[in-house]
């Protein structure tokens, strides 16, 4: 299952969220342009348990060198494919908390729960001379407060048929509770010996749910509303999914749209999926400027189909969000 979107729209641009996958694409553009010495920078960098351990690891290492470990082990991936998955999570789950929680204090509460998840894995595996590297375990914890914040929330999810492309709306409970499971199941069957930290996957979990209950009371920083009111979106999301319902005794559908002020004015145009039945429909929609608030846009013969192939008419109500005051 690939998640592409969900269904809450951050009223902010994440800033920290993308100097964070910023940092992590330089940080990983750098491993990637190594042509030697890799294992050593992954070693010295990466999170070790065994050099606290193990006396003939640690005596290569100073104590800050250790610490500074912990959080230097977040930036590094093994991989490609580790660091694209790693930053489309984020991507996806870290607008709304940190929406949630202002960008300062969402900064904090993401290093620290990816200090948390290197702990947990430091405690289940004291022994291990295998690094940790990766944003798993902070990404981790931003999933776990999604999963508290926004347990209603849908996921569009990508799951491919063989080459048959299905998109579906899943409950972020029921995913995000799917991919906790996964992250549990293989850490009790295999701890990290396949190679993956699953431990840390399940520290950073639970060190986000219990986190961000009490990272959302600490006081705010006064710049903070300031940064909020600079980053305000201009833009809803591109891609949005369609909840199609039947308008009785006719073939139409209807369903909503969301567009922001500026949208409103200017125009725009939208990548809608609108499933219905067991299919699923990506279509273009251009919204003119100058819709109001409750306009309703007719895609003609995207309804449902009839008898002898006549089909309805979808029709679109626009909803604008982030209104201009």
């Amino acid at each position: 299952m690939i998640p592409i979107r969900d269904t809450i729209t951050s009223r902010t641009i994440p800033v920290v969220t993308y100097i964070i996958i910023g940092i992590n694409t330089l940080f990983y553009l750098s491993q990637a342009g190594m042509e030697s010495g890799i294992n050593s920078f992954i070693y010295t960098y990466g999170f070790v348990p065994a050099k606290l351990t193990v006396p003939e690891i640690a005596a290569y290492f100073t104590l800050s060198d250790i610490i500074f470990s912990t959080v230097s082990y977040m930036f590094l991936h093994g991989g490609l494919w580790h660091f694209v998955g790693n930053m489309w999570f984020l991507y996806i789950f870290g607008d709304n908390v940190e929406d949630h929680l202002g960008p300062f204090r969402f900064a904090g509460f993401y290093m620290i729960c990816g200090v948390a998840s290197a702990l947990l894995h430091f405690f289940l595996n004291p022994l291990s001379p295998v690094p940790t590297i990766g944003a798993s375990g902070a990404i981790a914890g931003v999933m776990g407060a999604y999963f508290i914040l926004y347990p209603k929330a849908k996921i569009l999810t990508l799951i491919p048929i063989i080459i048959i492309p299905w998109f579906v709306d899943i409950p972020a409970f029921i995913f995000l509770g799917f991919w906790f499971f996964i992250q549990f199941y293989n850490a009790t069957d295999s701890g990290s010996v396949a190679g993956i930290a699953w431990w840390a996957h399940v520290g950073g979990f639970i060190s986000g749910i219990i986190m961000v209950k009490v990272w959302g009371e600490l006081p705010q920083p006064p710049a903070e509303e300031k940064l909020k009111s600079l980053t305000a979106r201009k833009k809803s999301p591109k891609l949005q999914n369609i909840h199609a319902r039947p308008v009785s005794n006719s073939l139409d559908l209807t369903g909503n749209i969301e567009i922001t002020s500026l949208e409103s004015v200017v125009g725009t145009m939208k990548l809608v999926n609108i499933p219905w039945g067991f299919y699923t429909r990506l279509y273009n929609v251009n919204v003119p400027p100058g819709v109001q608030n409750g306009t309703q846009l007719r895609l003609a013969g995207m309804g449902r189909v009839g008898s002898y192939g006549v089909r309805g008419d979808m029709y679109l109500t626009v909803d604008i969000k982030n209104p201009v005051l």
